[in-house]
């Protein structure tokens, strides 16, 4: 454990709700464990959606119909704000949500795999799935305490310029960062994220055009946001070439989970990095961003449910 915390030393936070954030995980959290249990092989049997229909609709299309559910709650939320006509987003709202679609793509790439997969060893030199998890997590971290240092310094003689020895704490152990199950560093992950959220979140205009450093290279704020989500990404993808080269292939009901997993993400883009004031707001018809988000999850996991039931049955 670090004694100290550049990211919350340096920069204010924003209040953000983090208790309708984390309802709405735990009930998507359900519905991964839901759809996991569902083997390829019920995919084809029948799963009745609703009572009153004539005849059933199938299990594959029940666990196509979380995905919808959750992308019809995006929708709701973006209608919601339209007709609010109040909207007042910040500006390093949009860079930062994008952060929380890209790990929850990686959560649902991770979801399904067990601890002898995250350590299998690819050959060739390359990480294993866990090393490359334990690298995502630590620099998630230190990237953040090097913003934070950034913004800090604006207007200072030495502003865009790196921290000097001694200044920040020594990088974060990646080895101690992937330790646990799948769940436990997704766990962590989640975490670190949320800390950026809070504390990059009310950036205005000027904060974001802070000159800065990238791998050696001048760059803004505005672009070290920006890479939040894209270094996510790019590891995502090794996550599925390490699986590749173990002979680990992805089930059909685990590349829905997927699917279902990125719908989630978007949806928490809605709300991630906002202002509880702007989240919890009443839009015309009674309802709130932050309402939508939880019913929408909610919805995720009855249906998941629903889908499990039929497949065991």
């Amino acid at each position: 454990m670090i004694s100290r915390d550049p990211l919350i030393e340096l920069l204010p936070g924003t209040v953000i709700p983090t208790s309708a954030i984390e309802r709405a995980r735990r009930a998507f959290g359900a519905a991964i464990a839901d759809m996991l249990a569902v083997p390829d092989a019920a995919l084809e049997g029948a799963w009745r959606w609703r009572a009153d229909d004539p005849s059933d609709a199938d299990i594959r299309y029940g666990l196509y119909r979380i995905h919808e559910a959750l992308e019809e709650a995006v929708a709701a939320v973006a209608r919601g704000r339209a007709n609010d006509g109040t909207d007042r987003t910040a500006p390093a709202v949009p860079v930062l949500a994008t952060a929380t679609v890209a790990k929850w793509a990686l959560h649902g790439a991770i979801a399904p795999l067990r601890a002898d997969e995250l350590d299998a060893d690819p050959g060739g030199g390359e990480w294993s799935v866990r090393q490359t998890l334990g690298h995502v997590v630590a620099v998630q971290e230190s990237y953040g305490w090097t913003s934070a240092w950034f913004i800090s310094r604006a207007g200072m003689p030495d502003a865009g310029e790196y921290a000097p020895e001694g200044a920040l704490p020594p990088e974060p152990d990646e080895e101690t960062a992937a330790k646990g199950e799948a769940t436990e560093i997704r766990a962590r992950l989640d975490g670190l994220l949320d800390a950026a959220a809070e504390r990059f979140g009310g950036l205005d205009a000027a904060a974001l055009e802070v000159p800065g450093r990238w791998s050696g290279l001048p760059v803004t704020i505005d672009f070290r946001l920006g890479r939040l989500g894209s270094h996510i990404r790019e590891h995502t993808v090794q996550v599925d070439k390490t699986l590749v080269m173990i002979g680990r292939p992805m089930t059909e009901v685990e590349r829905l989970v997927r699917l279902a997993s990125e719908s989630f993400g978007r949806l928490e883009a809605t709300v991630f990095a906002r202002p509880a004031a702007d989240v919890e707001r009443a839009f015309p018809d009674g309802s709130s961003a932050a309402s939508i988000v939880e019913a929408g999850a909610a919805e995720a996991a009855r249906l998941a449910r629903s889908v499990r039931e039929g497949a065991s049955g």
